[in-house]
This record gives C-alpha cells, sequence and structure tokens, in this order.
C-alpha cells in the first residue's frame, strides 16, 4: 500500500467515525450533529471541490468531480447533510479501491521495470570497476558476480553457472550456461563468477527493448476503450441538461415543489456518474496485459489484447515455431564425390551464412577428422533458394530444387529425400554432386497446443513454409495444421497473408528471425522465443518470452478472459444506471440507491476488473 493510499485510507476512516458520531447525536437529540457532519463533509470532499473547481477554470465542466460537488453541495442546501456526506464517502472509497486496483495491476509490469541494471562490472588491473551499463560499449569483457543483474547481452567467454530468467520470461527453471552460451541482459546470475563478451549496446539490448516495450504498452487504447471515451464525453452533459430540466420544468409547468425536484435531479446526478464504465474497462485491459507480462507474455497494448481475442485464422512459420528449428545431417547421398568431400563443399559455401540449416551442416564438417574447410570465395546468397561460392576455384552450389534447375541442373537427376527433412541439394561447376538431408524434430507441445486452440474458437491453421512438399505434408499432418504451403520466398508469404486477412481475423506466428514482414501485415504478429531478434520486437504486437507453442494459448485464453470481462462491466453498469436512473427521475429511488448506483457499482466492477491480473492456467495434458 502506498503512501497516499495510507493516508486516503485514514481520511475515509475518520469521515466515518465523524459521520456515526453524527448519527448517533441526531438520534440522541443533540444539535451539535450538525457541526461533526459539516467537519466530516469538509474532510472527504475538499479534494473532490478543489478538482471541480481547477477544471472549471480550465474550460473542463463535466467530469465526475463536477457531478459529484453538485450533487453534495445541492444535498446540503437542501438541509440533508448525512446524504451529503454519505455520498462524498462511498465516491471516495471507490476512489480508494480503485487505485489499490490500479497499483495491484501494475505490480508485475512493475516486476518488469526492475530489470535495468544498475551497473556493468569492468575488470581493470585486477581490479572491478563499476560503470554505466550504457557506457559499455559491445566487445568489452564485463564480470557478472553471484546474485548481480545480467546488464548487456553477450556471450559467455569464461564461467560456468544458473541463470534465473523469471522476470523476463516466467520460467521458473533456471538455465545453466557455460563458455560459447549466448546470455541476455536482465537474467540473474545465481551461482558462478561469469566472464560475457558484450555483443550490442545498452541501448539495443534485451532489456532495453523489454523496458520501451512495457512502458508503450498502454499507448494502444482498444476499440471498446475508445468507445468508452467518447461515450463518457456525450454522456455527461447530456445528463447534466436532463437533470437540469428535471430540477426545472416539473416547478415551472406544473407548479410541483422545489425541493422535491431538485432533490430528484442531485439524485439523477449521483447515479449518472460514468465513474463504473470510465474506470473498470481501462483497467480490465491493464489488468490483462499485466497478467499477460506476468506469464512472460509482452502484448504492445490493448487493442492488440482485444484483436487477439477476436483471431480466427492463425498461421505459422515452420523453422522454429512448429519444430524445433536445431538440424542434425540426417543422410548424405554422393553422386560421384566421397560423402565426406560432398559435406565439405557444402559447408565451406554455407560458412557465411546464419541460417540453421547451414549451421547444421558446418557443424557435422566440423566433426570430420582431419577435413579442414577451405575458404569460400564470392559468397552469393538466393533469397529462399540457397547459396553461390568459389570454393577451391570451383563454383559451388547448395540449396533447393528451385536454385538447381535456375541453374541448370535437370529436375529427372534430383532425388526425393526420405520426406523426414529437408533436403539440401550441392552442384559443383553445373554439375550434379549430390544430396545432404537435414531433419528437425517437431516441438512436443505442438499438436497440443493446436487442438487447445481449437477450444477457444480458432477455426483455421495454415502454415507457410520454404521447406519441400515432402516435409511440410510431414509437419502439418503430424500437428494438425488445416492448410500448407510450401517453397515460399519472403514474398510469397505475404501475398498468401495477405489473402487469409481478407477471409478473417488472422495472427500470424514466427520464431522472429527472418518473419518480420509478416508479423508486421497480420492483424495480430505473435514473435515466439525472439528476445535476441531486433526485428520480431519491433514488428511483431505480441512478444512471446518462451519458445513454445502452448504460450500462445495462454496469450489466447488471456484475451478472451479480459474481453469476457469488459464486457460484463459494460452490460451491468449500463443496465444498473438506465434502471436506476428511470427509478430517481421517478422519485422512487433516493440518494442511498444513487450512491449504490455510482459507487456500489464502480466498485463491482473494478473486483471484476481485478480479476484480469489471474492468469488462467492451460492444461497440457489435454489431447
Amino acid at each position: 500500500m502506498t503512501k497516499k493510499q495510507k493516508k486516503g485510507l485514514l481520511r475515509i476512516g475518520i469521515t466515518a467515525g465523524l459521520y456515526a458520531a453524527g448519527i448517533a447525536a441526531e438520534h440522541a437529540g443533540w444539535n451539535g450533529y450538525v457541526w461533526l457532519m459539516v467537519a466530516g463533509y469538509v474532510l472527504i470532499s475538499y479534494d473532490v471541490l478543489r478538482k471541480s473547481a481547477i477544471n472549471i477554470a480550465h474550460g473542463e465542466v463535466f467530469d465526475e468531480n463536477f457531478l459529484m460537488s453538485v450533487a453534495s453541495l445541492g444535498a446540503v442546501a437542501l438541509g440533508q447533510l448525512d446524504e451529503a456526506v454519505a455520498v462524498m464517502l462511498f465516491y471516495q472509497i471507490g476512489e480508494w479501491f480503485q487505485s489499490y486496483a490500479v497499483s495491484k495491476s501494475r505490480k508485475s509490469i512493475a516486476a518488469l521495470m526492475d530489470i535495468r541494471p544498475d551497473y556493468a562490472n569492468i575488470e581493470e588491473n585486477g581490479t572491478i570497476r563499476q560503470v554505466d551499463p550504457e557506457e559499455v560499449q559491445p566487445g568489452t569483457v564485463i564480470v557478472v558476480e553471484p546474485g548481480e543483474r545480467v546488464p548487456l547481452d553477450g556471450v559467455v567467454e569464461n564461467g560456468d553457472s544458473s541463470l534465473d530468467t523469471s522476470a523476463l520470461t516466467g520460467e521458473s527453471v533456471p538455465r545453466h550456461v557455460h563458455p560459447g552460451s549466448e546470455v541476455i541482459s536482465g537474467c540473474i546470475n545465481q551461482t558462478g563468477v561469469l566472464y560475457v563478451r558484450t555483443t550490442r549496446p545498452y541501448g539495443q539490448s534485451t532489456v532495453a527493448k523489454v523496458l520501451e516495450l512495457v512502458e508503450n504498452a498502454t499507448d494502444r487504447k482498444a476499440p471498446a476503450e475508445q468507445f468508452i471515451t467518447r461515450f463518457a464525453r456525450v454522456y455527461t452533459p447530456v445528463v447534466c441538461g436532463l437533470a437540469l430540466g428535471l430540477a426545472v420544468l416539473p416547478p415551472l409547468l406544473f407548479a410541483q415543489p422545489w425541493h422535491v425536484w431538485i432533490y430528484r435531479a442531485l439524485t439523477f446526478l449521483v447515479i449518472s456518474c460514468p465513474c463504473a464504465l470510465v474506470i473498470s474497462v481501462p483497467l480490465s485491459f491493464f489488468g490483462g496485459i499485466g497478467g499477460a507480462s506476468k506469464a512472460g507474455i509482452l502484448v504492445k497494448g490493448s487493442t492488440y489484447l482485444e484483436a487477439l481475442a477476436d483471431v480466427k485464422t492463425m498461421v505459422f512459420d515452420k523453422t522454429g515455431t512448429i519444430t524445433k528449428g536445431t538440424f542434425q545431417v540426417t543422410d548424405i547421398q554422393p553422386a560421384d564425390l566421397s560423402a565426406d568431400r560432398l559435406l565439405v563443399l557444402a559447408a565451406a559455401a554455407e560458412s557465411h551464412s546464419s541460417h540453421p540449416i547451414a549451421q547444421s551442416i558446418l557443424e557435422k564438417a566440423h566433426k570430420l577428422p582431419n577435413q579442414p574447410l577451405p575458404a569460400a570465395g564470392k559468397v552469393q546468397e538466393v533469397a529462399g533458394q540457397g547459396v553461390s561460392a568459389l570454393v577451391d576455384g570451383s563454383r559451388v552450389l547448395a540449396g533447393n530444387e528451385k536454385l538447381m534447375i535456375e541453374s541448370g541442373i535437370p529436375a529427372d537427376v534430383l532425388p526425393e529425400g526420405s520426406g523426414m527433412g529437408t533436403v539440401v541439394y550441392v552442384a559443383v561447376d553445373g554439375v550434379y554432386a549430390g544430396m545432404i538431408e537435414i531433419s528437425d524434430q517437431i516441438k512436443e507441445d505442438s499438436r497440443v497446443a493446436l487442438t487447445l486452440l481449437r477450444q477457444y474458437g480458432l477455426k483455421k491453421f495454415v502454415m507457410l513454409t520454404g521447406d519441400n512438399e515432402q516435409v511440410a505434408r510431414r509437419v502439418a499432418g503430424e500437428v494438425g495444421i488445416d492448410e500448407y504451403h510450401a517453397r515460399l520466398l519472403p514474398q510469397d508469404k505475404v501475398e498468401i497473408l495477405t489473402h487469409l486477412l481478407e477471409q478473417n481475423k488472422t495472427a500470424f506466428v514466427g520464431d522472429g528471425i527472418n518473419d518480420a514482414p509478416v508479423l508486421a501485415a497480420a492483424d495480430v504478429g505473435i514473435a515466439m522465443g525472439a528476445l535476441g531478434s531486433d526485428a520480431a520486437i519491433e514488428a511483431a504486437d505480441v512478444v512471446l518470452m518462451k519458445d513454445r507453442l502452448s504460450q500462445i494459448v495462454t496469450a489466447i485464453a488471456i484475451a478472451h478472459k479480459t474481453l469476457r470481462i469488459v464486457r460484463q462491466n459494460i452490460f451491468f453498469a449500463i443496465a444498473v444506471k438506465v434502471l436506476i436512473l428511470i427509478l430517481g427521475a421517478l422519485g422512487l429511488a433516493n440518494m442511498w440507491a444513487a450512491v449504490f448506483a455510482d459507487v456500489g457499482v464502480a466498485f463491482l466492477c473494478i473486483l471484476n476488473a481485478m480479476r484480469c491480473l489471474r492468469v488462467p492456467v492451460i492444461s497440457l495434458d489435454r489431447k
């Protein structure tokens, strides 16, 4: 509880005591009860009256402060001191609970904000010097002691340890790192001393990108929030006009008693206060974003949370998303060369590529005894097809069937793979030299995640891949994909996605390495396990910190729960308001009913909105 909240609670407590003493004094026949009520009213309402006066001076008349000030001062003028105090007291109780709910919903996001590093350790002449992380240049070796937060992204040069990544990913199991392991800023070093060579400046680090994303998360309003804002701007002046008409017209036109209709008009004003809608709807979305961040899911704004709940078609990249993206060479079929020579030539050609398939070929080649890789020159990467390089004076091509055919290799000399992996064909000086097959494994939770997503109303799953038809068909069949498209170039993926967007609200899920154009084009772009990818965090609307499809189910569940609570609050608040407004105009609802319609409804809606903070538990045991 904050200092301000404690003061507010104390003020509410003292006012409640003065109110109770005034009621008791009035029943005992002591005239001094009036001063107790006046003291209580001044104590509980001075800030509301002050805000109302300041807003009027700035031309901002119609808000809840104005409504509560007019209604309570009117009650005082009519001699209803007890009701004036009660109205303000319950209003302040509602405001206090709103403040408490907002601070509670900020907690999980505030936990993320704590990942900001205070310093970085640099060793100089055997001593450790602490510097600002923003001063550290890429390539600098920093020292991370046990218990300290990793300040910058880098690669471990020396040391073994376990990292607590829970603040970033929500994952409770520590991650073991050793020399060669990549580490990301924001994690906490738990055991051994680590020497880390930094790979990027602080401004481009994971922690800086995550903090920027979280800080801006509430800037993008969902359509439901925008509706409530527009509604309140029109609604408040209208009800003020109706209240004025209610107070003036019956006495003027029908000679009705003034005090009766003024009291009804004041009751009408208190009832009409739109606190429940104005407070609870944004609070629900804020709670949903906070709950998502607690689960390791960063949503860039409430507009994307609402869009996520409406998604009917989900499109997946294959490699690194549905599959693990950890490739292994499983078969080598040379033509006229030896298997080792074929592997060495292909590895040399692929030596400048960071693609997982290229890395698997390099890894296999490095394990060959006495087979050093020759240098590759004049390397040319053909997007979506493969690579061309000059190796030992020969032009080596390594890539898919399309690259071979466009380079003049007849299709009938290219053998088919087993269908269990990706085929890389190799040609030397325009002559087919052999085939290398690389297999990828499907993630354990892929099929279960898709089954659960269907239960949340998703109608269609589509997979887009640059891989061959056989591999695409096998993966799609194993995990339950409805439709797949193989042998795609990056621009082909955007074209297919554009067609799907015309049919339904569509989300695209990629690993963030080379999917930035498609992530940006989708209604909702979801980057999975992409904390290290600049393009993914920039282009995606939702960033999943864990490399698991099951997190998508959690994200969809949070979005559905948030939208359900928002709709419940809107329906409940409007229904109660309309009912008691009618009763108030007819004289069938007094100021106490008005207090319930304003503060009571707002309080119930706030409590309901706080349910958004609880992350739905997703069971992956269902098949």
